[in-house]
């Protein structure tokens, strides 16, 4: 165990600067490559990579859901513009091809435990490819002798996702392994039943993304909450490291560049007001965790495509600040899925079929991500009081959403919420200076990369960005 804390580091950086290379790998990954890695490095390297996958898939659509916005003027992703994110996808396909060879290696080991684990994480890389791109190559992705994969549709692939987290519950119960993960485990240190968990806590979440169409089964959702987490200790996150800064938190990177003039991690008005005061008449405890007041002494976004005009490069809107929850230390922690989220969750399926539940689930969502963000148990208390949050003859799911769009703060399931909500937050609003392409609508797709029009166009769907994934129904 020395021996490895001595190494993660080293290997932390070495895999990262593999990832980094984005023309190594667009989406043809050799999964029985005979220079595999080791099955405790492969651990160690797809429990930080799925980790960092949150991050760059959030980094993008955090603007979608204007919990960010961009201090320039008019920037491509702020104002929906069709922008090419190879590097998310590549770095996604890197995983689900490490986590293959993972899978196979566990099979041949006799391990069941590892190749559990790694089947959750598979369905979870799988999740947050599909839903910004829609149908994507996956059945022929991985053969090496396939140079031009086939697209698969989304529907398919979210199938194929619920089936690998039961595979993967399965195969975690297994009596005997001949390996079983532990500190090569960065999120849950081979905690079994943590994973267990995690699985449930995803399917009630994928089964959840199913609200619009006519198959939704809001007690098939109830029943994964049910063996979900528990609190906000069973939370599928990982903390980071304080070696380097390719290892820290990268949201505690972003709001260290920012504070050296390399802008980013502004607020967007959007969710400032929604914190603020302005937009519910309701101050949010939270606003002090999740930012910081300008040097008026006050709580001022940025209006998303607008960017800073005259406003100074610092000082003068509210940014993800060093020191705020997301963002205080090198080595805090990232979350990929939470117990809030979970509750919130739980309560948008119990609606119509159980009321009281859903209105207990909506309560204790609330309660759970400000306990976790530290907010005093008074002001929790006080906030829940206010009839704007708590009135039960208006509660419904414009309240839940409103709630779960601050506990899912720069997470790439707010994006996916607001799709299936129609982005109805209130005083939602497109950018200014949006791609006139879109005609006023929002963002429901990111176009393919340009590794994908070079390389493999003659499979490659033709998309717009106003075109949805199989679950975002009209």
């Amino acid at each position: 165990m020395k021996r490895l804390k001595f190494l993660l580091p080293v290997l932390l950086v070495a895999s990262i600067m593999v990832v980094s290379c984005e023309n190594f790998l667009d989406v043809n990954v050799d999964p029985n490559n005979p220079t595999s890695a080791p099955i405790e490095g492969l651990m160690i390297n797809t429990t930080l990579e799925t980790t960092r996958n949150t991050q760059r898939v959030g980094a993008t659509t955090s603007f979608f859901v204007q919990h960010f916005a961009s201090p320039n003027q008019a920037t491509g992703t702020d104002i929906h513009d069709d922008v090419s994110y190879g590097g998310t996808w590549s770095s996604i396909y890197f995983n689900l091809g490490d986590l293959i060879d993972l899978i196979n290696q566990a099979e041949e080991l006799g391990a069941p435990h590892y190749s559990g684990i790694a089947k959750v994480m598979k369905a979870y890389n799988l999740g947050l490819l599909v839903n910004m791109f829609g149908d994507v190559p996956y059945s022929e992705a991985f053969d090496p002798n396939t140079l031009q994969p086939a697209y698969d549709g989304s529907e398919a692939i979210y199938t194929a996702m619920l089936s690998m987290l039961g595979e993967a519950i399965n195969e975690m119960q297994a009596a005997e392994s001949a390996a079983t993960p532990g500190g090569d485990d960065l999120i849950f240190g081979g905690d079994l039943q943590a994973w267990t968990r995690t699985a449930y806590a995803l399917r009630a979440r994928y089964l959840n993304h199913y609200s619009k169409l006519p198959s939704y089964d809001r007690n098939a959702v109830l029943t994964a909450v049910d063996n979900a987490f528990s609190s906000n200790d069973d939370d599928f996150q990982m903390n980071f490291f304080a070696d380097a800064p390719a290892t820290q938190n990268p949201w505690y990177r972003v709001a260290v560049l920012n504070a050296g003039l390399n802008l980013g991690g502004w607020l967007s008005d959007q969710v400032v007001d929604h914190l603020n005061g302005e937009t519910y008449g309701v101050l949010d405890p939270r606003i002090d965790l999740i930012t910081d007041t300008t040097e008026a002494g006050i709580y001022l976004g940025t209006r998303n495509g607008a960017g800073r005009g005259s406003a100074s490069e610092q000082g003068d809107r509210s940014v993800l600040a060093v020191g705020s929850y997301y963002a205080s230390e090198p080595t805090a922690a990232l979350e990929n899925m939470t117990y809030a989220e979970l509750k919130f969750i739980e309560a948008e399926a119990a609606l119509t079929v159980n009321d009281a539940r859903a209105y207990q689930a909506y309560e204790e969502g609330i309660r759970a991500h400000m306990a976790k963000l530290g907010v005093d148990q008074a002001d929790i208390d006080a906030y829940w009081a206010n009839p704007v949050v708590s009135n039960q003859a208006d509660f419904g799911i414009d309240k839940i959403m409103k709630e779960k769009y601050i506990a899912t703060f720069l997470n790439p399931e707010t994006w996916n919420d607001a799709r299936r909500y129609d982005y109805a937050y209130e005083g939602f609003q497109p950018p200014a200076n949006q791609n006139t392409a879109l005609g006023g609508e929002m963002i429901r797709r990111v176009r393919y990369p340009d590794s994908e029009m070079q390389r493999n166009q003659a499979q490659m769907p033709q998309r717009t960005l106003l075109d949805r994934v199989f679950w975002d129904a009209q």
